[in-house]
């Protein structure tokens, strides 16, 4: 069980799990929970672990231990490592788009959990926190930086790809790939014909 909470820990990153969430997805009593979360707990408190547990509002979270901050703060600055994945690509990609958006807008275009990599992307300048959504629970809105705009050579915002041009390169790709997979499916048909 603790096992499984640690992975569920995992799973909702910076959201956070709440004692009742806990109890309704393990199937378990108030205590029992309590009792998984402290004995999990304790073995983040350990020395050699760099990772701990923090209670934040009402919620139970897995963070980097403070006393590793320079380290942290290191990788993030190092060049070998400044580079931007396929997944930092596409959150800047919908960021840049969409102008102010939420995370959990994000999240809906992409169809994965985005708070670990807008963290990346805040921590590396490429975007920032422009103010809160109107909806319930007032979510951060984000938006691309001047660093972005410099990063990718762009003098404004307005200067970046036409969207149509992706989108009709984007049906054309599938179109072909479809009349691939109906050719092969046609082929398979036949000898299984004769």
């Amino acid at each position: 069980m603790k096992a499984i909470l640690e992975g569920l820990l995992f799973v909702v990153g910076e959201d956070g799990l709440s004692l009742e969430q806990i109890e309704d997805v393990l199937d378990i009593d108030e205590d029992l929970a309590k009792e998984l979360v402290r004995s999990l707990k304790e073995d983040y408190d350990k020395p050699e672990r760099g990772i701990r547990i923090d209670f934040l509002g009402n919620k139970i979270k897995l963070t980097t231990k403070r006393e590793h901050k320079e380290y942290y703060k290191k990788l993030i600055e190092d060049p070998v490592t400044n580079t931007l994945s396929q997944s930092a690509l596409e959150v800047l990609a919908i960021i840049a788009y969409n102008d102010s958006i939420t995370r959990v807008d994000i999240d809906k275009i992409r169809g994965v959990s985005s708070s670990q990599m807008i963290r990346k992307l805040v921590s590396k300048g490429l975007i920032k926190e422009v103010g809160r959504s109107e909806l319930p629970g007032r979510p951060i809105l984000y938006s691309i930086t001047s660093d972005f705009l410099d990063f990718f050579g762009l003098a404004s915002k307005d200067d970046l790809p036409n969207m149509e041009d992706f989108i009709s390169d984007s049906k054309t790709n599938e179109d072909s790939e479809i009349d691939l997979y109906k050719s092969k499916y046609k082929e398979d048909n036949n000898e299984y014909k004769d």
